[in-house]
């Protein structure tokens, strides 16, 4: 309805794609599957496709204080890559009120919701067209959901804390309780490979057996909702006694035994969710955040963080492989390729140290290196990021053995080319292969403590890529920021729910202002934190000076230039500068 941004739905199907490369989830194979399924649905290009976003969050600030409340946000994908996943196009649908995380009863809270969205579908809404000036039949659906791991569970029902924890693997998933660590391993990523590869017939090197399975089978929403048939769950709060403690805690009943499935999902009540082709997504920002922690803090070898202990030193000789690294009597045992020396610690903590990055680009790393006691700490998930794709491969390199090296360089390059802003279809599957590849060679150098659930899911992300398109329309960076920016709202410590809903629609009245302003500074028109735009003065013209970049920063410092610093200088200007042209013949 707003003239501003009504011609703006339609560039999902307006401009094309010539190159055949994936920038926008409308280049996904999920897009594709449901425009030829649902064709009436797809006719019309106004009809806006919603991504759902939740997640939980302490409104109060406060770490001692034990409150979640969790927003549920929509994300209308018809809007063009520069527009889609702003804050300015979210959609605050509901807030789930505190002061304990809704769990598995996410589903009582969503019930408006869910309503909302069959009317959507099946009716439609009559809603003006400010750009072609006339009524028409607005619909909606839902595409897939976006949260992290854990929230993961609670929308699709999928118990994500047992040795099946892998939604895309279900119940084919192969996990390995370590006894001494007392955790699932998910190792077997030879079962990914080639039937004739050579690394399934290798047992030395990976857990003392030959592997012959299949890869797992990816199941289809059908398949999944006839899983559900005898799932039948009681909502609300139990009350049981742990343990002679007393603890009362929030409790669902599956009636059917089936302790894996913990409920049907109420997104299954729309008419076409079991035939979307992406349902739940995976997180890459947190995938990648627990693959990078898994990582440095096991090949610094910091104590309590470090996937190499004493521990996993017994789960290995419980296992009757690698008994090079099995610990003696004393409990004592040898340190392996990947453990760093205290002298290989200072050159790698030394480099993240020193190392210098454009404004903007990321946070001080800086901040979180102790080269005192050889620690790195308070890593951000963002931080993690910039660590994998930029900063881990060039610190490693001098440092770790070659074999170690050139694996860890290998994963750091391939979540690179999964979290690419452009992706070509024809790629994706050589980088499978690598991804397995990768994941074999990391079995045969990491203890299997290592492989939790977030390092396997590594596998899956590729597949995800053809369905669903570039990870930045689908992980939590955008709503993490934006549940950040709601907690802002929070004036009244007594009523935070109602502290944000009126912050929002305030902003929301304030956007919606902004688009029609013209002549004044708005959200939509004001300059970056950083603006290097040039400034074009009069005075340049006629002056040796050149056009002023950018603007001052911090405080004002002298040096002075040496004579081959004056010569470049001088030449510089001789090369460059216009006045100087007519001159030179």
């Amino acid at each position: 309805m707003s003239s501003k941004t009504a011609e703006h739905m339609r560039w999902h199907s307006v401009d094309s794609n010539k190159d055949g490369l994936m920038r926008h989830p409308r280049d996904s194979e999920a897009w594709k599957r449901f425009d030829e399924t649902h064709i009436e649905f797809a006719s019309d290009p106004r009809n806006v496709r919603l991504g759902l976003a939740s997640d939980g969050f302490n409104p109060f600030r406060t770490l001692s204080t034990n409150y979640s409340i969790w927003p549920v946000i929509l994300i209308p994908y018809n809007l063009p890559p520069w527009m889609c996943m702003k804050q300015t196009s979210f959609i605050l649908s509901m807030i789930i009120p505190g002061k304990q995380m809704p769990g598995n009863d996410i589903d009582v809270y969503l019930q408006p919701l869910i309503k909302d969205l069959k009317d959507l579908w099946d009716g439609g809404v009559e809603t003006f067209d400010a750009s072609l000036n006339q009524m028409f039949n607005m619909r909606a659906a839902l595409m897939w959901t976006i949260s992290d791991f854990p929230g993961l569970g609670n929308l699709s029902g999928w118990n994500t804390h047992t040795g099946s924890a892998c939604p895309t693997c279900n119940f084919d998933t192969v996990a390995h309780r370590l006894p001494h660590s007392r955790k699932w391993s998910f190792m077997g990523h030879r079962r990914f490979l080639e039937p004739n590869h050579r690394f399934r017939f290798n047992r030395v090197h990976f857990d003392g057996n030959t592997e012959f399975r299949n890869p797992p089978v990816a199941l289809s929403g059908s398949e999944i909702f006839k899983q559900l048939e005898n799932v039948h769950v009681t909502f609300g709060k139990g009350m049981e006694v742990e343990d002679n403690r007393k603890r009362t805690h929030r409790k669902n009943t599956v009636e059917s035994g089936c302790q894996q499935w913990r409920k049907k999902s109420i997104f299954f009540q729309l008419p076409y969710w079991e035939y979307n082709l992406l349902r739940h997504n995976l997180d890459v920002m947190h995938i990648e955040k627990n693959v990078c922690d898994n990582v440095l803090y096991t090949i610094l070898n910091e104590s309590g963080k470090t996937k190499d202990n004493l521990n996993a030193r017994k789960d290995l000789k419980e296992m009757g492989v690698r008994s090079d690294l099995w610990p003696n009597e004393n409990g004592q045992y040898r340190p392996t390729l990947f453990t760093m020396s205290n002298a290989q610690k200072d050159v790698f903590l030394t480099t993240l140290k020193n190392v210098l990055v454009p404004d903007g680009y990321s946070s001080n790393i800086a901040r979180c290196i102790d080269l005192k006691h050889r620690k790195i700490f308070g890593l951000k998930s963002h931080d993690s990021h910039i660590l994998m794709e930029q900063l881990l491969p060039i610190s490693i390199r001098n440092v770790l053995p070659n074999q170690v090296s050139a694996v860890l360089v290998d994963l750091c390059s391939i979540f690179r080319q999964i979290c690419g802003k452009v992706l070509n279809p024809l790629d994706f599957d050589k980088l499978q292969r690598r991804v397995i590849l990768t994941q074999c060679h990391m079995e045969m150098l990491f203890p299997p403590g290592f492989f939790t659930v977030m390092v396997h899911l590594v596998v899956h992300l590729v597949n995800e890529l053809k369905l669903g398109g570039p990870v930045h329309y689908r992980w939590m960076y955008p709503i993490e920021r934006y549940l950040g920016h709601l907690k802002s709202y929070v004036r009244n410590r007594a009523q935070p729910e109602g502290s944000i809903a009126e912050g929002y629609l305030a902003e929301e009245c304030l956007t919606f202002c902004s688009r029609y302003l013209e002549g004044i500074e708005t959200r939509f028109n004001q300059l970056g934190r950083v603006d290097d735009q040039t400034t074009n003065n009069e005075s340049s013209q006629v002056s040796m000076f050149f056009t002023e970049i950018g603007k001052l920063v911090g405080s004002t410092s002298y040096f002075n230039l040496t004579h081959i610093e004056k010569r470049q200088a001088h030449r510089y200007v001789l090369m460059n500068s216009e006045l100087v042209d007519r001159f030179v013949k």
